[in-house]
């Protein structure tokens, strides 16, 4: 029993490990390219508050940044503190599209960050935007590069099995894996979903503060547009990837979709209690055939259920309830955006361009609305690989460590502790920033010839750029 024990604590902690560290690329993935944006409007234009934009949202990149690359590292070493198994048995495979993460996307990433924060008062227009192109194309790379590792584990291939180990036949059907096209294309537009909220989020903070000016309005109308152009998007790739669930992991498509027993013309179940004793569904509401036509495109389609896969079907509850609060909150972000978009009316002259403060305010609360959907989803997706570590070859039973549980429940709640004095400290600081203008005159090397002491606000600041002569009407 203490071995059970062991291997749930195992894997809640690393479960808490990837939640707080998935919050953080999910941001940086997405606002690198806004970032890129914001400046090549103010090469184009020459107007200032696409600067000013700029600016204000590169410090709450750099600081997103920070703290994905601190939990990342806290993460990676679970690998050998939680799951040995995993690296002895798959590690030829594992290792090496990690190493390429880092050599190909996390060293660009870093190089050019440092360029982005102090480097164009001190070097050209050019190479300036440029920096900023390399960490938005070094951010997707690096998503590129994880989601072809975890898209394997999903659904492995490429790859033979001697002596125990996983050796490579083929790099490029491990990289580019059955479900890897799927996974990379919905993770994207997640982050890009999430990033525009967020944007959306904390303009119409600043704009609920009467915090009005043209940099405030191009980041809200940035974010919400982007939000009503990828939502759409989403709702395609996400029945895509769905698809490509059912033909290569049935036993979670049925856990998402409530299925217990095989049959034609399956009911979408809307509402109901999963109850794995029983093996039923409590209180059900369900439209009869639907999720046959959605799944098989015909009525009468046969979905195979849980009754296929026993003991090797993953929990059902949190899989099913992780699958409605991702379609749920999708569905939301579709109704507040294209709401948003209405309420621009982007057709109108500009005087007609405005907000209520309702809507603000619904902006406001969905700020962070781009995360619940995505561990909703992360956990959809990884829950419902179980039993399996890596599909078909390891269980995570067998990749699990001899670390006693005790010890486990100990760092657990360390860990657990620490991230969410972090994930408040972190929003903290998001809205603090919005609650503070920039000084947009001050030069960046103050500071560092002060010793970065002095208030949080001035220090938030060392990234601040002087004006360039000839920029601002060019």
């Amino acid at each position: 029993m203490d071995g059970l024990d062991a291997i749930l604590l195992a894997r809640i902690q690393f479960a808490a490990n990837m939640t707080f560290h998935i919050l953080f690329p999910t941001i940086s993935i997405s606002l690198g390219w806004v970032l890129l944006f914001f400046k090549l409007r103010f090469v184009k234009t020459g107007q200032q508050h696409w600067m000013d934009a700029y600016q204000f949202w590169v410090k709450i990149f750099a600081l997103t940044f920070a703290m994905g690359v601190v939990s990342g590292i806290t993460m990676s070493f679970q690998f050998g503190t939680n799951w040995p198994g995993y690296m002895e048995k798959v590690g030829n495979i594992a290792g090496p599209l990690l190493a390429y993460e880092v050599l190909t996307a996390f060293f660009l990433e870093a190089t050019m960050l440092g360029v982005m924060l102090f480097g164009r008062a001190r070097v050209s227009e050019r190479m300036h935007t440029t920096a900023t192109l390399l960490v938005a194309g070094g951010t997707t790379l690096s998503a590129f590069w994880i989601l072809a590792l975890n898209s394997w584990m999903h659904t492995p291939a490429g790859f033979v099995m001697v002596d125990g180990q996983a050796h490579v036949t083929s790099w490029l059907q491990v990289i580019f894996n059955p479900s890897f096209p799927y996974r990379f294309t919905h993770m994207m537009l997640a982050s890009g979903l999430t990033v525009a909220f967020l944007v959306a989020g904390v303009s119409s903070y600043r704009w609920l503060r009467s915090d009005r000016g043209l940099e405030v309005m191009a980041g809200l109308k940035t974010g919400i547009y982007l939000a009503a152009m990828l939502i759409p998007l989403q709702i395609i790739a996400g029945d895509l990837h769905g698809l490509n669930t059912l033909e290569h992991q049935p036993a979670k498509l049925a856990a998402m979709e409530g299925i217990w027993k095989t049959e034609k013309g399956v009911p979408a179940v809307l509402f109901a209690l999963p109850d794995e004793k029983t093996r039923s569904n409590r209180y059900e509401i369900a439209i009869p055939k639907l999720a046959s036509l959605y799944l098989t495109h015909s009525l009468d389609g046969e979905v195979k259920g849980l009754d296929q896969f026993e003991g090797k079907h993953p929990p059902v509850a949190p899989v099913f309830w992780g699958f409605r609060i991702m379609v749920g909150v999708g569905m939301l972000m579709l109704l507040v955006s294209w709401a948003s978009v209405f309420q621009l009316k982007p057709w109108r002259k500009s005087s007609d361009r405005t907000l209520t403060t309702w809507h603000a305010r619904v902006l406001v609360a969905m700020t962070f609305a781009g995360w619940v959907a995505l561990i909703a989803g992360w956990y959809v997706t990884e829950i419902g690989r179980q039993p399996w570590l890596v599909s078909g070859i390891l269980t995570a039973a067998d990749a699990a460590s001899k670390v006693t549980a005790p010890r486990i429940a100990l760092t657990l709640s360390v860990y657990l502790t620490l991230y969410a004095a972090l994930i408040v400290a972190y929003v903290s600081v998001v809205f603090y920033l919005a609650r503070h203008k920039t000084h947009a005159d001050k030069p960046f090397g103050d500071l560092g010839e002060a010793g970065g002491e002095g208030r949080l606000e001035d220090q938030l600041n060392v990234v601040n750029y002087p004006q360039k002569e000839g920029t601002a009407h060019a």
